[in-house]
């Protein structure tokens, strides 16, 4: 039952992949100038990582900002590894155990073979915008 679901959902994120990148083609300008606005305050590293999380990392088909949709929201894991002082980056090269919803681990697992191609710059750049989210508050 477990790899019925884990297939389900793995076909879904490559299907979703496709689907987000026709909209993003379809909103023409639209799409670059919220993205343009929203990134003014961000530093180059956060902008990078945005990049990767919008395009070829596809990690916004399971996280959204501030809602758990397949994994926890952007905001959680921000705040979490923040608070447990963990290492995204560590997290997604497979080299630290997942702190933020274990119970998910094994759809994550699937994601790890565009991780594992993406560069220590990339990576940084995926923790550094995926931090900006975390509460002012902290």
């Amino acid at each position: 039952m477990k790899q019925l679901l884990l297939s389900v959902l793995t076909i879904a994120l490559f299907s979703c992949k496709g689907n987000g990148q026709k909209e993003e083609s379809r909103a023409g300008g639209a799409t670059a100038e919220v993205s343009e606005g929203a990134g003014a305050d961000m530093t180059p590293s956060q902008k990078l990582g945005q990049e990767i999380f919008d395009g070829k990392g596809n990690c916004f088909s399971c996280h959204k900002p501030d809602q758990k949709i397949i994994g926890p929201s952007i905001q959680e894991i921000a705040k979490i590894y923040k608070e447990k002082n963990g290492s995204i980056v560590d997290f997604l090269k497979e080299k630290a155990k997942p702190i933020v919803d274990p119970s998910q681990y094994e759809v994550m697992k699937t994601n790890f073979a565009i991780t594992k191609n993406l560069t220590d710059e990339e990576l940084k750049g995926l923790e550094d915008y995926m931090y900006s989210f975390r509460p002012q508050q902290e």
